[in-house]
């Protein structure tokens, strides 16, 4: 056994054994590519190499989007945007069956379209509606499934922090490319879970208790206007070339403090604890991606890539069954561990397999995220699981059965994702973003 493959063995039993004892993430990460670097290094040459390699990680003109988009999420969170956001989905709602469970479903949809971020989304929807539903007489675990399988479609509709750092790590992949590959997939999400909700609320008996008028309705959607602009101004924006992504985030920012100081959710004496706190969360994202990329140094270095690759052709050459084999790796790696750094660590290693075949990178950017935004709401670690039943106040043993369902069509929806890629490239080539 060569000394690379040796090196590779350790890099990979060390981080498993950390996150098997409890670890976080960026430390199993770093320790773990610490050591492997430094079975194949000098230890003067390991550390140069890794300080050197944690700084080019985190040096990308296209990462500073991320800190944006988080200050600009935050704002958004604090500037009163979600009751907003409420009244006009539970317009759109009007007489479906669950009116107020299909109303979460279309909220997390918008709000996790501005915020981009799915927890965030099952926090705010969650508190806003989760009162009203227990109002009129909802289960609260049928609530708290609902809010919870809807939130990831935030994620993959833009924009997505995950689908820059993806792109970062791909090279060369279009950030606004990315951003329009997931409008349909994230849509087609929202859509089978409001299906299911609706079967769901038939069964139960949810009858409709509110109607609106046709004035009550248009200021509904009068109100919502200036917090869906923002989208518009970003998606219409990046597409005409009128700003880059990065460049869009920062608009993003200006556009959510005026709006929430007109709203007055928040003062300007709240902007430093908003600003703060966007902070801690970009350090925690840029530290990660700062270690992870010493771990793909070692990797490249070490050709784990090629010889993953080499393993999984190997089996198969049925391009069909590769990626379901792929699917089911990253479905098993998303119940462990974060999208941000399993996008990290596990791109350099699939796509170039997806690319022998000829899959787009744009493609197997929304795959990929795909797969890792359903581990969000899958036990043991799911953040959104969690954070849906905490706002839900009910118990994760309350919701997993019912969530089954929606995990089937969840999953069929990937596998089409998968196996169809208009779905993924038709909008980003219908906007020449894609040659």
């Amino acid at each position: 056994m060569s000394l690379a493959v040796q090196t590779a063995l350790i890099m990979v039993v060390l981080l498993v054994f950390m996150l098997a004892i409890g670890a976080s993430i960026s430390v199993s990460v770093g320790l773990s590519s610490a050591v492997a670097m430094l079975c194949m290094l000098p230890a003067g040459v390991s550390f140069a190499t890794s300080a050197q390699r944690l700084f080019a990680g985190a040096n990308s003109f296209s990462l500073i989007a991320i800190p944006f988009f988080i200050l600009a999420g935050n704002l958004m969170n604090n500037g009163g945007i979600a009751e907003r956001l409420v009244n006009l989905a539970k317009v759109i709602a009007g007489r479906m069956p669950g009116a107020l469970a299909q109303t979460n479903v279309i909220a997390n949809m918008l709000f996790g379209a501005i915020s981009g971020s799915g927890a965030a989304a099952a926090a705010a929807m969650g508190g806003t509606i989760g009162p009203l539903e227990e109002k009129e007489g909802y289960d609260p675990s049928y609530s708290a499934v609902v809010n919870i399988a809807s939130a990831p479609t935030g994620m993959l509709i833009p924009p997505s922090n995950l689908m820059i750092v993806y792109s970062t790590i791909a090279g060369s992949v279009s950030v606004a490319a990315l951003f329009m590959a997931g409008y349909l997939p994230g849509i087609i999400w929202g859509i089978v879970v409001m299906a299911l909700a609706g079967i769901g609320a038939k069964q139960r008996g949810y009858v409709i208790k509110e109607t609106y008028t046709v004035r009550q309705a248009l200021k509904a959607v009068l109100d919502a206007i200036p917090s869906l602009l923002l989208i518009v101004i970003i998606i219409v924006g990046i597409m005409k070339g009128v700003f880059t992504a990065t460049e869009a985030s920062a608009v993003a920012v200006a556009y959510a403090a005026v709006l929430g100081l007109i709203y007055k959710g928040f003062t300007l004496k709240d902007l430093p604890g908003i600003i703060l706190e966007s902070a801690k969360m970009t350090g925690i994202i840029t530290l990660m991606i700062g270690l992870s990329s010493i771990m793909s140094w070692v990797m490249a270095f070490t050709a784990l890539p090629d010889i993953i690759a080499g393993a999984i052709l190997s089996l198969t050459g049925n391009q069909y069954v590769i990626l379901v084999l792929m699917n089911i790796i990253l479905l098993m790696v998303g119940t462990f561990m974060d999208p941000m750094p399993a996008v990290l660590i596990f791109t350099p290693i699939f796509l170039p397999i997806c690319q022998t075949f000829g899959m787009h990178p744009v493609q197997f950017g929304i795959m990929i995220s795909m797969n890792l935004c359903i581990g969000t709401i899958t036990p043991p670690v799911g953040s959104i699981l969690f954070t849906g039943c905490k706002v839900g106040r009910v118990k994760i043993e309350q919701v997993i059965q019912q969530l089954l369902p929606y995990f089937g069509a969840i999953l069929i929806v990937l596998l089409l994702v998968t196996y169809i890629p208009a779905i993924s490239m038709a909008l980003p080539t219908l906007a020449n973003l894609i040659k």
